[in-house]
């Protein structure tokens, strides 16, 4: 279970947390624009925008749950178990992408989130899997710029693409769900209530009362929805990112609150913010709540090699050469 979000002062900004009962071994990784992405269907993605995020290496392959591109376009992959369906390929003039390549698809050709749109109803997200081990997640997507935000569900009748007004997205269950229960919550405030013209005054955070607490992916997209639209900070990059790790951190599930199958705990695992406007990348992990960072604009965005670094305090540990 996952929350994606994001938030706009004099910069653009766009993150998620991972939220999971263990990790996979997550890197952050740099794909400049000669990295050879190399597609199931299709001929390679060899000339692309560069693009940063937070992946899973398998075979030289970024396998990225977040990142953004050089041009300031963003995206996040989330679960949506049980809602996916991915297609059989076709030869039929559309582009099939499988699902785990629909990350630097889009980033790797489009600027905006009005050219995401475009290149998503020629595209077909497929059912083919990256290997035998790993079929297909089942996931929707948030795309957002300094423009705005989307929604995209691959579902039984096909795909979806859905303006998202809040620039929040969770998990189950289908966004069109989601944004009819949040008029359960339209007459929450920031303000203080008052009552026959006397203010209430025996708790301040009274007009958010009726806010859910709990970490189901509806309560959790209400809250981060709330917490991101009343959001106050200044516009320096450092002023930014602070804020905007706390209104991930209104949604973030702490170890023992929610016991799983085998004695495991869904916790967590890390958070991370997208600074579209300067190339960097921020991050948390658990175990680590001092935010780190990696700068795009510091590698060589026109090679070839992938740059991976450590998920701890962003020190580069090795290039994968891919030829």
């Amino acid at each position: 279970m996952c929350t994606a979000a994001t938030y706009k002062t004099n910069g653009f900004y766009f993150g998620r947390t991972l939220d999971n009962e263990f990790a996979y071994g997550e890197q952050i990784a740099v794909a400049p624009r000669g990295f050879r992405f190399a597609l199931r269907s299709g001929e390679a993605l060899n000339s692309h925008y560069a693009m940063i995020g937070m992946a899973h290496i398998s075979d030289g392959f970024p396998l990225f749950y977040d990142g953004m591109n050089e041009k300031g376009l963003c995206m996040a992959g989330l679960n949506f178990v049980g809602n996916a369906v991915y297609e059989k390929p076709l030869d039929d003039g559309m582009h099939n992408i499988a699902q785990f390549e629909l990350i630097p698809w889009i980033l790797g050709k489009c600027e905006s989130v009005a050219q995401a749109e475009k290149l998503l109803y020629n595209t077909r997200v497929t059912n083919v899997a990256f290997n035998d081990k790993m079929p297909p997640a089942q996931l929707h997507w948030l795309i957002a710029d300094k423009t705005g935000a989307i929604t995209v569900e691959c579902v039984s009748g096909g795909m979806k693409i859905y303006d998202n007004p809040y620039g929040v997205l969770t998990n189950n269950p289908p966004f069109p769900m989601q944004l009819e229960a949040m008029q359960e919550y339209s007459s929450l405030s920031a303000e203080e209530p008052q009552f026959s013209g006397e203010r209430l005054s025996f708790s301040k955070g009274l007009g958010a009362m009726g806010l859910p607490g709990d970490w189901s992916s509806q309560s959790r997209f209400a809250r981060a929805a709330f917490v991101r639209n009343h959001s106050v900070s200044g516009v320096s990059e450092e002023e930014s990112v602070t804020q905007f790790f706390k209104i991930l951190g209104s949604v973030e599930w702490p170890k023992g609150c929610c016991k799983l199958d085998g004695g495991m705990f869904e916790a967590t695992l890390y958070t991370s913010c997208c600074s579209a406007d300067t190339g960097i990348y921020y991050y948390s992990f658990y175990g680590n709540r001092q935010i780190s960072a990696v700068d795009m604009s510091k590698e060589n965005l026109d090679g070839r090699e992938l740059s991976l670094f450590r998920p701890v305090l962003g020190q580069q540990i090795f290039r994968h050469n891919n030829g």
